[in-house]
């Protein structure tokens, strides 16, 4: 697979996560695991999913990209979900990452729209 980061460059990882983001690749949501089996599984950087980064899980983190995508359920459209997505989101930024979103409903009924913006991502000339 082809590398683009800095492998010096580390984010703040939260060993307290760990048995948590297992729990959650273990049964994710429908929307997620049709984003994995039928396109981040396949894509041409390693994704990983449910990675806990500082101390939240990110739903799939690519590091060569430096890019956080997360796939966002109905608790996220209430207004303490919005300000706690802008906070997290603000947060991961600082770190230079990238945060794309996209909802349950846009995975699972536009799902070739999706997995084409995630493919305009990828960096016409990779090294």
């Amino acid at each position: 697979m082809p590398q683009l980061s800095n492998s010096n460059f580390h984010l703040p990882y939260n060993p307290k996560l760990t048995a948590i983001a297992k729990q959650m690749r273990q049964n994710p949501t429908p929307a997620e695991r049709k984003l994995w089996q039928d396109c981040l599984r396949y894509f041409p950087f390693r994704v990983l999913r449910q990675r806990p980064i500082d101390h939240f899980i990110v739903d799939f983190y690519c590091a060569s990209l430096k890019l956080v995508i997360e796939v966002d359920g109905e608790s996220h459209f209430t207004q303490q979900g919005k300000q706690s997505d802008a906070e997290r989101t603000a947060i991961l930024e600082g770190y230079g990452l990238r945060v794309i979103r996209f909802t349950n409903v846009e995975v699972l009924e536009n799902f070739e729209g999706v997995c084409s913006e995630l493919q305009g991502l990828i960096p016409p000339n990779p090294p």
